[in-house]
């Protein structure tokens, strides 16, 4: 599951970055790595225990979004600040919630215990859900523009 979304991620920063770039880009690339995310998650939510659920869809929020502002980005009126909206987007609050999922799944197993786990799980999962709702914010917004 980890390595699903870690692959997402890279997949839609990577779309990002070859657009920048003015590269041409294969959209089946993405989207091969959103079905794999995909069908990850939906396996995971039959199994997965509470706390690595929540992370794991919060993830999966926050994942969607990303594939929105990819798609938008050849409609953006604004082309350099959504390029950099973008990188911003995959490589702080998308990356962080990746590792957070990595860190509650080893949590959840066993393999790595922290007696303030909870605390820092909670303190990322809400960061990045602000993030998220924030950038919802500035997509919704740009979408009005260009219409």
């Amino acid at each position: 599951m980890n390595t699903a979304a870690r692959a997402y991620r890279l997949a839609a920063r990577d779309t990002v970055e070859a657009a920048e770039r003015g590269e041409v880009i294969d959209p089946a690339l993405l989207d091969a790595a959103k079905e794999a995310w995909a069908d990850q998650y939906s396996q995971a939510q039959m199994a997965l225990a509470y706390e690595v659920l929540e992370v794991a869809s919060a993830l999966n929020r926050s994942l969607g979004v990303g594939y929105s502002v990819v798609k938008q980005l050849p409609n953006s009126p604004r082309l350099d600040e959504a390029y950099q909206r973008a990188k911003k987007w995959f490589s702080d609050p998308l990356s962080d919630g990746v590792y957070l999922l990595w860190v509650t799944l080893r949590h959840d197993l066993g393999v790595k215990i922290d007696p303030h786990f909870e605390q820092i799980r909670w303190q990322i999962l809400k960061k990045l859900e602000t993030a998220r709702k924030d950038l919802v914010r500035q997509l919704d917004a740009e979408r009005l523009r260009i219409t």
